[in-house]
């Protein structure tokens, strides 16, 4: 059984630890308070941002004439996890060789999912260019896991790379 006087004490300890906690805070709020009190002693002036001057677009197709194969190259390292490079080899994903051109889900011997397969048409070099941006949001329903590769010039030297391959 628990006598009074060790009560007493536990309970005088919480309210202390307490009371203690309440003073740090008020003194803290008091040295490092964030409102302001007058004005800016020293004030920063800065141009209106506005619109971009002239910002040239360049179309995909300059941007494939400039492509670094050698770059793409290296961008495929990203992609050999689940596809390989030799003709009719299929790993998780189907083969990549003669990609660029080859109608949609159309590698022998790899087993479709029923979006990709009915996807229809061909993989041109833009389309490569839009799957690989976002594959789940452009053929909605693809099993493929990757999340897509964000940098435009990462796309395109990775599909210069594959259009490489088969000559």
């Amino acid at each position: 059984m628990i006598d009074t006087m060790t009560l007493t004490k536990a309970a005088a300890a919480l309210c202390g630890a307490f009371l203690v906690l309440l003073l740090g805070k008020w003194a803290a709020e008091g040295i490092y308070h964030m409102e302001a009190h007058g004005e800016a002693s020293y004030v920063i002036e800065m141009e209106e941002a506005g619109e971009p001057e002239d910002v040239a677009e360049v179309s995909f197709e300059e941007l494939m004439a400039s492509a670094d194969i050698g770059k793409g190259a290296k961008v495929f390292k990203k992609c050999s996890a689940c596809h390989k490079l030799e003709d009719g080899k299929n790993a998780t994903g189907p083969y990549l060789y003669g990609v660029v051109d080859r109608a949609v889900g159309s590698a022998a011997g790899f087993g479709y999912s029923s979006a990709m397969s009915g996807f229809g048409g061909e993989w041109t070099q833009q389309r490569l260019n839009d799957f690989l941006t976002n594959p789940k949001g452009y053929v909605s329903g693809t099993s493929m896991g990757f999340s897509g590769l964000k940098k435009q010039n990462d796309r395109v030297n990775l599909i210069a790379y594959l259009d490489s391959l088969d000559g």
